[in-house]
């Protein structure tokens, strides 16, 4: 029984508490980040495609070794 109240004084104090935290900031009034218009966020931008080249070649690279360890491993047997 003393297990089962702990864990319930856990649990509300938990919920409890992450109502009253806040991760992220207030939104931005209605014409906060482009003024006049509809201009884009800060930031809107980042250029992705370098990164992603980059991450499709490792793990290329991974599969491909893992690939030929397997048949490595096969063909001592």
């Amino acid at each position: 029984m003393k297990k089962i109240i702990i864990t319930a004084l856990f649990l509300l104090s938990i919920s409890f508490g992450a109502s009253q935290l806040s991760a992220q900031a207030p939104p931005p009034p209605p014409d906060g980040h482009g003024g006049t218009g509809n201009a884009p966020a800060e930031g809107g931008g980042a250029p992705i495609g370098g990164g992603l080249g980059i991450l499709l070649a490792l793990g290329a690279a991974y599969g491909g070794r893992k690939v030929y360890r397997a048949w490595k491993d096969q063909q001592e047997e």
